[in-house]
């Protein structure tokens, strides 16, 4: 244990580290104003941290909403703060007041409670849930090392920062920690992030040099050492920290930069071997935890249409309550009389529109994943689907999405010479012969440079099949993610053991093209047989061993597009930097070359990925001058990315020596082809956003059939505003009208997204398809914004990666694929799907039915409101306005309920084509586009049928039939019900579904069943006699026969697209 620890502390580092340094007013303030800030830290090994007395959040994990108090005043806060449903709560409110009761209590509180009661019932059930799973994460052991150097087992929900946590392979990581020694040999240990980032690639993590030195887990107690911890932030991908061990007179005996590299993030597991982890943060400032943001919920247009159109509907509700005082000369209390006939009126905006429509958006979502031909589909926004039926744009990424991100060696070229994928032979053989004690010619010697390059310039660990540590994927193949570093876009490669020779031997990577590389050297008789954290060994064609003395590696990241690793050869003691990269980054750092600019467009016209390679010779000084400055600069805790970045600059990345580029094709997807040009031909222009050169993205949009076959495409390049002016005004003059494509690159977007926006966007949207390339996942999501805006259209965008997660967020619908990158992009998007040819069937068929179903539904519940409401002000402008209910009850709550809910609900079932002639159609799709199928020319039609069947009902049951009360109240809600179920009839497209036809039977039997259940409410002797049924009848066939006359008309005027082909 640690005695006097201030000895350890130097005030001058204290000051820089970014603490908590408050006063208790702003504390005050911040717990005021409900600020939550966030402050670094000191973990000693000791368990003490630094500053003192600081409290850290526990470590529990806490999913669920409510508790036993909070539950249903948030529930009902949540449901009552939407206009709409506070209405209703105020409409069952009024009715305890004796001066506003119209009629039964129970008629208007019930239908509220039901709706109530199915929200209360389902959160309730989804809370509860919540909460086993708080419960049987926070209870998972684990074992802490004591300072006795004994281990206990401990819930994690008890364990705290400083601890020292034993994790073993294939268990969770509790907390954020640091790695501080592993069991594997190599000092590294794999982890499986799918849980954090969604990408299924297994991360390397390094443990802290010093500690994996130790003998024993137990000596990290008898050291005296601390890790300083950056404040907890958002950032996965980001973290600054240093490791100092101390002497026992308090001076400092190491200093080690720690990293990324270093990190545990919670929830992540462990891969490979057992590991010792120094707890840093818990609970809620775990970085789990601070990217646990629910994301915004989306709104679908339709439900916003139906919203505008409810509120139309309360207008109409006043104006027809104010309009019976007005008839009747604002006689008596008129302003009460007002509020009666709002509430006798109050089924014009009928409650049950709501429960319907999210339940019809069940059925659909339903229909999508047990769709056997687009498998393994998931809906996760089941509030949205019929916003597929109507999408003008949609943006797709190339890698992984249009491509199958399976990478094929295809080319290697040195400028003077070059090999395809056909030439394996004769590489192998100047390989061999380099390798031979004559050392081969000039030739020999260079292609044996490049495989060496490709043999050592990497991140990649031979394993042992045989390790227990070792976990193979179900599949058997191995699939590795990462982002490209060509451009932003995320590439997979699949590598299958045909590929090598030598059975049994595997490899373990984050990042796929490395694992290519290397196999592919391996082919070429230059194998890596051996990797630890501190050395390399290869394995010549004649047997003999290299090896090689690791001294610095330089990961890859996104920002830096390229990975570099020194090397010191240990039998010739040469130190040699390898650098590869993309071209448009190594370019700047490779010496001038006369070759490279057109050898890598020739490749990216040829539709392959690129990759640059590079080396510089360092001698001893230069080294070590590299090395001091480098350490110095890693230390750092402000500003230590950018010192690095400037020490490599000046000792490692200029003047590199240019050894060759290697070219990969990517595969096309199934169907991708016949998808975009089905796309196509529905009226849907398809926008490709890539991070790949130019040259690639043509030729890709070529293959693809973005392009329409035998049509050119414009290519918009310019470091000007003006000059992109000009190209924008020179497309759209002169060749738009030819059908030309349009494609930019990310600096020329850059600028007209930033000075032009709308005129790009304007002139954009008419091109048939736009290729954006060089394009960074930020202008990617800006391009789905900014065609939102402009056009107010209907967006969709696909991707597969997490580079795509910003673009899917910010369109109307995104969908995401499932595969070998991951489920980052999946489990962002609205829906999951396996690959891009299924997004046709789930935009032109899903898509479609859910749009044309729920537009239908949502309308006719609207006049089913409607209808009756005519009803009740026929009858009350009859019988002297009096505010008098017609329908009271069990009529009133059966009539939108189990009366006609089943027959009315069925119009989710319809289709007017069958699926064949959708996808031999797709030109079907366009009628949808326009929204016309809800608009308010339709709602106002469905209007005008309300008011001439309301009217005609009580009319005829009134003056024509009856005097008796209950006889015209029997005559009129028999033919109200009746009318209803046969309007369904009359609007479904497919006249004999079997499941429309029995929801409607079903609904009659229940109605006249009800008849003798509830005898108060009919005159049972005049129900069972002729004359009620051939009033009934007449009735009903006056209210249905001219709709059904004047469709029928309009339809040979008139006729749809689709009637026009054969079911």
């Amino acid at each position: 244990m640690i005695g006097n620890i201030e000895k350890f502390i130097d005030p001058e580092e204290e000051k820089v580290k970014d603490y908590d340094k408050r006063n208790i007013i702003q504390k005050g303030l911040d717990l005021l104003l409900g600020k939550k800030k966030y402050f670094g830290r000191t973990v000693f090994l000791s368990g003490i941290t630094l500053p003192k007395g600081k409290k850290y959040p526990a470590n529990i994990i806490q999913n669920r909403r409510y508790n036993f108090i909070t539950f249903l005043p948030l529930v009902l806060f949540e449901q009552f703060k939407f206009f709409f449903n506070l209405y209703f709560l105020i409409v069952a409110l009024s009715q305890f007041i004796p001066q506003l009761q119209v009629g039964f209590l129970f008629t208007y509180v019930a239908p509220l409670v039901f709706v109530l009661s199915v929200t209360l019932i389902k959160e309730a059930f989804d809370d509860i849930k919540r909460w086993r799973r708080d419960i049987e994460a926070n209870s998972q052991k684990y074992n802490r090392l004591k300072r006795n150097g004994e281990f206990e087992l401990i819930p994690s929900s008890k364990i705290k920062v400083g601890d020292l946590i034993q994790i073993e392979t294939d268990q969770r990581v509790p907390a954020d920690c640091i790695l501080l020694r592993t069991t594997e040999k190599s000092g590294a240990s794999f982890l499986k992030t799918d849980q954090m980032d969604g990408e299924t690639d297994w991360k390397l993590r390094h443990a802290v040099p010093t500690c994996q030195k130790l003998n024993s887990d137990e000596e990290l107690t008898k050291i005296i050492a601390s890790v300083f911890a950056e404040k907890p932030k958002k950032e996965i991908y980001e973290f600054i920290g240093n490791f100092t061990k101390y002497h026992l007179d308090g001076s400092t005996e190491v200093i080690e930069a720690l990293s990324l590299d270093n990190t545990l993030w919670t929830n992540c597991v462990i891969a490979s071997g057992t590991v010792i982890a120094l707890v840093i943060y818990t609970g809620i400032e775990t970085r789990s935890a601070l990217n646990a943001n629910a994301p915004s919920s989306k709104v679908g247009k339709l439900d916003q249409e139906i919203n505008n159109i409810s509120k139309f509907l309360f207008i109409l509700m006043v104006l027809l309550s104010v309009l019976m005082v007005a008839l009747n000369r604002f006689q008596g209390i008129w302003y009460i009389s007002i509020f009666k006939f709002i509430l006798l009126f109050s089924s014009i905006i009928p409650i049950s529109l709501r429960v319907n429509l999210d339940m019809g958006k069940t059925v659909y979502s339903y229909f999508i994943m047990k769709d056997k031909q687009i498998p393994n589909t998931i809906v996760r926004n089941s509030s949205i689907p019929e916003e597929l039926g109507r999408i003008n744009y949609l943006f797709s990424d190339k890698t992984g999405t249009l491509t199958k991100n399976e990478m094929i060696f295809k080319k290697l070229s040195m400028g003077n010479i070059s090999f395809n994928d056909e030439s394996l032979i004769d590489i192998e053989n100047h390989v061999i012969r380099a390798f031979d004690n004559n050392g081969g010619n000039n030739i020999d010697l260079q292609v044996k440079e490049f495989i060496e390059v490709l043999a050592l310039c990497h991140n990649v660990t031979p394993i042992d099949p045989q390790s227990t540590h070792h976990h193979h994927k179900e599949d058997g193949n191995h699939h590795y993610q990462r982002e490209s570093i060509e451009g932003n876009s995320e590439v997979t490669i699949d590598i299958s053991t045909e590929l090598s020779p030598y059975e049994g031997r595997e490899y373990q990577a984050s990042s796929p093209d490395e694992i290519a590389l290397v196999k592919f050297a391996e082919r070429c008789k230059l194998i890596l047989e051996d990797r630890s954290i501190s050395t390399i060994t290869l394995k010549t064609p004649k047997g003999d061993l290299l090896k090689y003395e690791i001294l610095n590696v330089f990961p890859f990241t996104s920002a830096a597009k390229r990975m570099g690793i020194i090397l010191k050869s240990k039998e010739t003691g040469k130190i040699v930097f390898y650098c590869k990269g993309a071209d448009s980054i190594m370019r700047e750092l490779v010496k001038p070359s006369d070759w490279l600019d057109e050898e890598t467009d020739n490749l990216a016209r040829e539709g392959l990925r690129t990759l640059v390679f590079g080396k510089k010779d360092l001698n001893e000084e230069i080294y070590f001058k590299f090395s001091q400055e480098y350490k110095k600069a890693s230390a750092l805790i402000n500003d230590r990315a950018n010192e690095m970045e400037r020490v490599k600059k000046e000792y490692l990345e200029s003047q590199l020596d240019l050894i060759g580029v290697t070219g990969v094709e990517d595969k096309l997807q199934d169907n991708v082809q016949v998808s975009l040009e089905q796309l196509r031909n529905a009226g849907i222009k398809v926008w490709m956003l890539t991070g790949d050169k130019l040259e690639t993205a043509i030729c890709i949009s070529i293959s693809t059939k973005l392009v329409a076959r035998g049509k050119k495409i414009f290519e918009v390049v310019s470091s000007t505003k003006e000059g992109i002016k000009q190209l924008l005004s020179e497309y759209k003059h002169h060749h738009l009208r030819s059908g030309a494509s349009l494609i930019i690159d990310g600096s020329t977007l850059k600028i007209a997204l930033d000075y032009l926006p709308e005129r790009f966007i304007k002139v954009a949207c008419k091109a048939p398809s736009v290729i954006c390339c060089r394009c960074a996942p930020t202008q990617k999501a800006e391009v789905v914004t900014w065609v939102k805006k402009i056009t107010k259209k209907q967006t969709a965008a696909i991707g597969d990666g997490g580079n795509d997660v910003s673009m899917i967020l910010a369109s109307d619908v995104g969908l995401g694929i499932v595969g070998k990158e991951g489920k980052h992009a999946s489990l962002a998007a609205d829906f999951s799907i396996d690959q891009f040819s299924y997004c046709t069937d789930l935009i032109l068929w899903h898509g479609r039915n859910s749009y044309k179903r729920s537009a239908s539904l949502s309308q006719f519940i609207i006049h089913r409101g409607l209808i009756i409401s005519v009803i009740q002000a026929v009858f009350s402008a009859m019988y002297h306005f009096s505010t008098i209910a017609i329908f009271t009850g069990w009529l009133m709550v059966g009539y939108s309920t189990y009366y006609t809910m089943l027959a009315v609900f069925s119009i989710v079932l319809d289709e007017d084509v069958n699926r064949e002639t959708v996808v031999l159609f797709p030109e079907l799709y366009k009628d949808l586009q326009r929204g016309k199928l809800l608009s308010f020319k339709t709602f106002l039609i469905w209007v005008l049928k309300a008011v001439y069947q309301g009217s005609i009902i009580m009319i005829l049951a009134n003056f024509l039939f009856e005097t008796s009360f209950i006889r015209i109240q029997s005559i009129a809600f028999t033919a109200l019900v009746l009318t209803e179920i046969i309007m369904v009839q009359i609007v479904v497209y497919r006249k004999l579904n079997p499941l429309i036809i029995l929801s409607e039977i079903v609904s009659i039997a229940i109605y006249f069943a009800s008849i003798f259940i509830l005898p108060s409410y009919f005159d049972i002797p005049f129900i069972l006699s002729i004359d009620f049924w051939w009033k009934v009848l007449v009735i009903t066939v006056a209210s249905c026969s001219p709709i059904v006359i004047a469709r029928l008309i309009y339809g040979k005027i008139n006729p749809p697209v689709w009637s026009k082909l054969n079911y």
